[in-house]
């Protein structure tokens, strides 16, 4: 990783009428690292990521891609900016209407010009990428598993080779091994692809699995920490999230070593 951050977030607040969502959040996310976003419900970590995503203007605030600032750039300059990242979103928003390699090109079709031979050999290549069988490109979503669903939506955040890579919910809705199955492959393409990964998740296995660090939205802020940092901070709730009875999959080994990193 360089010391230079690839996404850059400023000061952002959100605000909704007299509803302050965020009150001067700050965010850096270094090249090649897997940054996980967590906070309760209604911590606004959708609202974070339209904002990261130049889809929402924040009151006030810079969010930067690469030094670019997203919050000052027209219609068009945001394009040129959003095919520098990849998106995939809960449940893989795929459209219904659309086959799996229709959806895979939409965005091919958007940026690039090649021809549809061109397009059904990328379209291949990104199944592959993300375990899909060939045959899976003729068929609709509705057709595709729940797991199959979210993979194909990786396959379409990846056609365009993005330096970045957005998850919102990776995991939501999977059984445990097809879980831990995505995560795995979430690290495996992170790593043979150099991608820097922003994801928000409520997945304890996933941020123990794969994630570098971790920023916490809570009470109108941000806390970014290595897990480690993270486990032993002591804010209530970031204590109860993971301490209480649903982490029992951090093993006391892994608190113990958190603490002595912490310290160090």
């Amino acid at each position: 990783m360089t010391d230079t951050p690839i996404v850059s977030v400023r000061n952002i607040v959100n605000r909704f009428g007299e509803q302050l969502v965020h009150d001067g959040v700050s965010l850096d996310v270094h090249r090649g690292e897997v940054m996980g976003i967590v906070g309760g419900s209604g911590s606004g970590k959708s609202v974070l990521l339209r904002t990261i995503l130049g889809l929402q203007k924040p009151v006030s605030g810079q969010v930067l891609i690469e030094g670019d600032d997203l919050t000052t750039m027209s219609e068009r300059q945001l394009l040129n900016v959003k095919r520098r990242y990849g998106v995939s979103f809960q449940n893989g928003a795929l459209f219904s209407s659309l086959t799996v390699a229709e959806n895979i090109q939409l965005p091919l079709r958007e940026y690039l010009k090649l021809s549809q031979a061109s397009l059904d050999e990328l379209t291949a290549l990104r199944l592959t990428m993300v375990g899909l069988p060939l045959s899976a490109a003729g068929k609709y979503p509705s057709q595709l598993s729940g797991g199959m669903i979210k993979r194909a939506g990786l396959a379409r955040a990846l056609a365009l080779d993005p330096q970045v890579l957005f998850l919102d919910e990776p995991t939501a809705g999977l059984d445990p091994i097809s879980a831990a199955e995505f995560d795995q492959l979430v690290h495996y393409l992170q790593n043979s692809l150099k991608l820097t990964v922003i994801m928000i998740t409520h997945d304890l296995d996933s941020l123990l699995t794969i994630c570098d660090r971790v920023a916490v939205l809570v009470d109108r802020k941000i806390i970014v920490d290595t897990l480690a940092g993270i486990m032993n901070n002591p804010n209530p709730w970031i204590h109860e999230y993971f301490h209480g009875p649903r982490a029992r999959g951090i093993h006391p080994s892994q608190s113990d070593a958190s603490g002595e990193a912490h310290g160090a």
